[in-house]
């Protein structure tokens, strides 16, 4: 906005150059305006500063945090998830790829309605054949039949 500055200083040259009289309530107005206009060009300029810092500590914080979610992420096996459609209201529910494989029974819950989307033994049958998901990402479906859950 130096431009804004540079604006408020030609007028306060076209003020100087109309020859007003010193103590003439035009004059005196007439540099009472300027010198607010002045005053808000100086706020605007530091405000611009002010936020080009915090777009500079922003950026520099979300480089941060990109580089430690890579790191608590990067081990972790939380890519790999399950999806399945609830029967009763729909909602479509994710939950880790390992639970059909674990030797206890567990069962995993809409978090809408609180209706049973899955059991991770051999009796549970579902309407929907689950889907393994990478990341976010469908990348192929689990081969098995609604018995084989």
């Amino acid at each position: 906005m130096t431009d804004l500055k540079a604006r408020v200083a030609y007028l306060q040259g076209l003020s100087a150059g109309l020859d007003l009289d010193a103590d003439s309530k035009e004059r005196k107005l007439l540099n009472g305006i300027i010198e607010v206009l002045d005053e808000f060009a100086d706020s605007v300029v530091e405000l611009e500063e002010e936020q080009e810092q915090l777009e500079d500590y922003l950026e520099t914080i979300d480089e941060d945090l990109y580089h430690l979610e890579g790191e608590i992420y990067e081990d972790n096996d939380l890519d790999d998830f399950i999806e399945v459609s609830c029967p009763k209201c729909g909602e479509t529910v994710y939950f880790d790829s390992h639970i059909p494989e674990d030797e206890d029974v567990l069962e995993v819950i809409c978090p809408t309605c609180d209706e049973v989307v899955f059991v991770n033994d051999k009796g549970f049958q579902t309407e929907d054949k689950p889907e393994k998901l990478e990341g976010q990402v469908a990348e192929s479906k689990i081969n098995t039949s609604n018995d084989d859950i």
